[in-house]
């Protein structure tokens, strides 16, 4: 079950993270208000999947260990999802 990845997909991807990180020096400088955060995000999670998807071969893996990286995946945005529900809802008490 040896798969190989071609020199070409190598360099598309090459291409696409050193557009995106062009992208993102490129955001740093606009003020966007409120969506610089989403923005940046939006491209850190593309820049991250192209190397999940090609670096460590998670295109060319059985489904079941597909399963297990979206279920972690699942699992963190229920852990992030329920602290920051804890966090936005405390009301913040000041003295003095």
């Amino acid at each position: 079950m040896a798969h190989t990845t071609s020199v070409r997909t190598y360099a598309f991807v090459l291409g696409g993270l050193l557009t995106l990180t062009a992208l993102t020096t490129a955001i740093a400088f606009v003020n966007l208000g409120a969506f610089n955060a989403p923005v940046a995000l939006a491209i850190a999670v593309a820049k991250a999947t192209l190397v999940v998807l090609v670096f460590m071969h998670l295109r060319e893996t059985p489904r079941l260990t597909i399963a297990v990286v979206v279920s972690a995946l699942l699992w963190m945005a229920i852990l992030v999802g329920l602290t920051m529900n804890d966090y936005l809802t405390r009301r913040f008490l000041t003295f003095g």
